[in-house]
C-alpha cells in the first residue's frame, strides 16, 4: 500500500470510527496515547521509525545534519502529544522547521512508511495506527514544499 493510500485510507478511518461510535466506543474513549502503551512504547516506535529512515535512502539525506538525540525526544513529543498524552512538544513549527529542505509528498510518504514497518513491528494495531497517521497526516501541507 504507497503512502498517499495509507494516509488516505487512515483518514476515511477515522471519520467513519467517529461516525459510528458504537460497539468499540469505550476501547476508543481511552486516549490514544494509552492504546499505543504510553511514552516507553511510543520512544520504541520512533526509536525503530528512526533506524528505518537511517537506512532509507529515499530520506535519510534530510537527516544527515540532524541532531538525532534532539529529533528522537521532539518526535516522540509530538505523537505524545497528538495523541492526548502528558506530553508538550516543544520543538519548532513544521513549516519553518523543513523550510527550504524541498521536500515533496514522496518523501513525506517514505517517512510515512518507516514509520508504518515500526508500528508493525511492535505490532500496534491497525486501529491505532490509522488514527496515529491520521493525527500527523495535516502537518503535511507544512512539510511538503514542493
Amino acid at each position: 500500500m504507497s503512502g498517499r493510500t495509507l494516509l488516505a485510507a487512515a483518514v476515511v478511518a477515522v471519520i467513519a470510527s467517529s461516525a459510528s461510535a458504537t460497539g468499540a466506543a469505550a476501547h476508543t474513549m481511552r486516549p490514544l496515547y494509552y492504546r499505543l502503551g504510553g511514552y516507553d512504547s511510543i520512544l520504541a516506535v520512533v526509536d525503530e521509525a528512526i533506524k528505518n529512515i537511517a537506512a532509507d535512502r529515499r530520506i535519510n539525506k534530510f537527516f544527515a545534519g540532524a541532531n538525532i538525540k534532539r529529533l528522537r525526544v521532539q518526535l516522540a513529543n509530538q505523537i505524545c502529544m497528538a495523541s492526548k498524552g502528558p506530553c508538550i512538544y516543544t520543538g519548532r513549527d513544521m513549516k519553518s522547521a523543513h523550510a527550504g529542505m524541498n521536500i515533496n509528498s514522496d518523501h513525506f510518504d517514505a517517512l510515512v512508511q518507516d514509520l508504518g514497518k515500526a508500528l508493525n513491528k511492535y505490532r500496534v494495531p491497525w486501529r491505532e495506527q490509522r488514527e496515529l497517521v491520521a493525527l500527523l497526516a495535516p502537518t503535511k501541507k507544512d512539510i511538503v514544499t514542493r
